[in-house]
């Protein structure tokens, strides 16, 4: 590999420079005056090049010299005529918040050093306690995600000042096609008004995560800022019913790099700004003065549509009013699902948690952002069916949310597909079933043959995706007694697309939440697979000495069981029952003649083996089996955890026993 002599000579100035500046020369002369004082001997009449450099390294001087002048990523290939590759955004934490160093930089691409310098008036935290060293507690962890990037800083502990100090390094790409590695100039930045979307995440000692905050930063004030960096303190506030009350402060800074050669003036960017929301503003007044003219018409088709559970718009985490179609998008996850059906599964695997309400009253309405759902890991139905319907319709489906009842009447959402042979299947977001929906019909005669429904709902008012809203018009809204055929204006009532992609399209309003993309696992599934069974037999073995019972275990039973639990995560993921014939034969072949076997599975949405093992005890069959006495008792636990994006996990268990039967 050979250098340019343009660029030989700047190198070998670099060099120079540097050695000027440890001043290699003054070292050179005091050891070689030491070493013809010291190390000649009196019979040497010079002294070779080869004792020099001896006498220099065995003083360090080399050493230094080659620790010093080392070729770090801060002088970029491209200045030494090499080619290089562009590098991704990198969430970057530096070791001193205070000072930016140029790691994992692509010197080609603009990138926006956010930092987080500490927090403030968390006053619902005024009382916290100090933590102790190793001492549990409630913690802070703040997550962020920019344009396709998604970072998370550190968890640090609840407090009225939390210790949030966090630096985040996010490149500033350009939209356009072929553009992504291009440098963003002053102008293409000012057009980009992609927010930094803050996400504030509670986590209590039990592991349970509370949504303290969801914060959309407009970073463009940097472009004003003649150093390019810009201090600013964001006030963060809370969700649902306290919307408008504040939750806390963080101090931030922020810095481009490299810093731009243009300054924009603060006028222009307040200019912008303004202009984006009068835009927005602009559209959104169509939208609904559409949607009234809409709902009107609506209610004129018959009168009983008044009482359908027709929904337009929904409150998000902040308070802020969005149509309901605004919450779907299309969204695919790489090589992180394989299925829509393994994406069901995922979705279900997500807790379920409605907004919490002070005091009494009615249920408090939050469809979460995308990106406050996730960080959260559980949410209300409304977001678990937006997400699943996202996922579907990146697989390449025509899937769309259901808004109606349940039985006794409580409101619920879920998600229908129709097949290309006009099949409609219905998706249960909460527990990955799916249900085949066949119509009954009212007009048949009484003694005709129907359908008999297996599915849990029993009104549907609407169904919408992220081009399409309609309401049901027919004459009953009966899940059992509805025909899906969409086209048919006098059964379902459609929105104009034109308007709902005026106000729910990537990029048609300022006030859309960015889609962030999935998050791949965190988790090694074998090494906490090994943990928690490790776990659950040193409880088993503490539960049966309490009753005076001694614990022998069989390793190869143990083992043996493993493939049941695979073959039942894989029945849920696909809905087809495989592995269970190999499974029985590798049992009677584990258990001698004369004895019984005893089995119980059971799965979990968590790692906490003290919760499971309480769990598991409240089964009279498991108990059976943990406390099983007789002869030649041996005793097999095997659990399987299988890793989901997200963080979220599917965790196996099976307990199982085998004893010599005494008749």
């Amino acid at each position: 590999m050979s250098l340019p002599p343009e660029k030989a000579s700047e190198l070998k100035q670099i060099i120079h420079n540097h050695l000027i500046k440890m001043n290699i020369h003054g070292k050179i002369r005091d050891v070689l005056a030491e070493t013809v004082r010291e190390d000649l001997d009196p019979g040497q009449s010079s002294l070779s090049e080869e004792d020099f450099l001896r006498a220099l390294q065995r003083r360090g001087i080399v050493d230094d010299v080659m620790k010093d002048l080392r070729f770090s990523k801060e002088v970029p290939d491209t200045e030494l005529g090499l080619q290089s590759t562009p590098k991704p955004a990198t969430h970057f934490i530096d070791k001193d918040p205070t000072k930016l160093k140029k790691t994992n930089m692509d010197p080609a691409r603009r990138y926006l050093y956010l930092q987080v310098l500490g927090g403030k008036a968390f006053l619902e935290h005024l009382q916290e306690p100090e933590p102790l060293p190793g001492q549990v507690c409630s913690t802070f962890t703040l997550y962020l995600h920019f344009r396709n990037q998604r970072f998370h800083s550190k968890p640090v502990p609840c407090a009225c000042e939390p210790d949030l100090q966090e630096g985040f390094l996010l490149e500033i790409h350009r939209e356009g096609l072929g553009d992504g590695s291009k440098m963003a100039d002053s102008t293409t930045m000012l057009s980009i008004c992609d927010p930094v979307h803050l996400v504030l995440i509670k986590r209590d000692t039990s592991s349970e995560t509370t949504l303290v905050s969801s914060y959309f930063l407009d970073w463009r004030t940097v472009l004003s800022s003649p150093s390019g960096k810009t201090s600013i303190a964001v006030e963060l506030l809370g969700v649902g019913s306290e919307c408008k009350v504040t939750a806390g402060v963080l101090n931030m800074s922020l810095e481009l790099y490299p810093p731009l050669s243009e300054i924009l003036s603060p006028d222009i960017i307040t200019t912008q700004q303004s202009l984006e929301r009068q835009k927005t503003a602009e559209k959104e007044r169509l939208f609904l003065v559409y949607a009234k003219q809409w709902w009107r018409e609506f209610l004129e088709i018959r009168q009983t549509n008044q009482s359908k559970l027709v929904k337009i718009f929904a409150q998000d985490e902040n308070g802020v009013n969005r149509p309901v179609c605004s919450y779907v998008r299309v969204l695919r996850a790489g090589r992180l699902l394989e299925s829509p059906r393994q994406a069901a599964r995922f979705v279900s695997m997500l807790g379920l948690e409605k907004a919490p309400v002070v005091g009494g009253g009615g249920k408090q309405e939050q469809w979460c952002s995308l990106l406050a759902f996730l960080c959260r890991n559980k949410g209300d139905c409304e977001d678990h069916a937006t997400l699943l319907c996202s996922l579907l319709l990146g697989f390449g489906l025509d899937a769309y949310v259901c808004v109606g009842t349940k039985p006794k009447g409580l409101a619920h959402t879920w998600v229908m597909t129709r097949g290309t042979d006009g099949t409609i299947t219905f998706w249960e977001s909460l527990t990955a079933h799916r249900y085949l929906h066949q119509a009954i019909d009212p007009d048949a005669p009484p003694l005709a043959p129907q359908p008999r429904p297996s599915y849990p709902y029993r009104t549907i008012g609407c169904v919408f995706n992220h081009r399409a809203f309609l309401a049901n018009c027919q004459p009953s809204d009966a899940v059992e007694l509805c025909v899906f055929d969409f086209h048919n204006q006098s059964q379902w009532k459609a929105m104009s697309e034109e308007a709902v992609d005026s106000v729910c399209s990537p990029g048609s309003t300022t006030s859309l939440p960015p889609l962030p993309p999935l998050c791949g696992p965190s988790l090694d599934p074998g090494a906490a697979s090994n943990q928690l069974e490790l776990e659950l037999r040193y409880l088993v073995v503490e539960h049966r000495k309490d009753l005076g019972l001694a614990t022998v275990w069989d390793d190869h039973l143990s083992y043996v069981l493993s493939s049941a639990l695979a073959a039942y995560e894989l029945e849920r993921c696909t809905g087809t029952s495989c592995g269970n014939e190999e499974f029985q034969d590798a049992v009677r072949r584990a258990v001698p003649d004369g004895h019984t076997f005893k089995g119980f599975p059971i799965h979990f949405l968590h790692r906490n083996a003290r919760r499971a093992f309480a769990t598991c005890l409240r089964s009279p069959f498991c108990d059976e089996i943990v406390c099983c006495r007789g002869d030649h008792v041996r005793l097999a636990v095997r659990v399987r955890v299988f890793a989901y994006p997200e963080s979220a996990c599917a965790v196996w268990v099976m307990f199982a026993c085998k004893y010599r039967s005494v008749l």
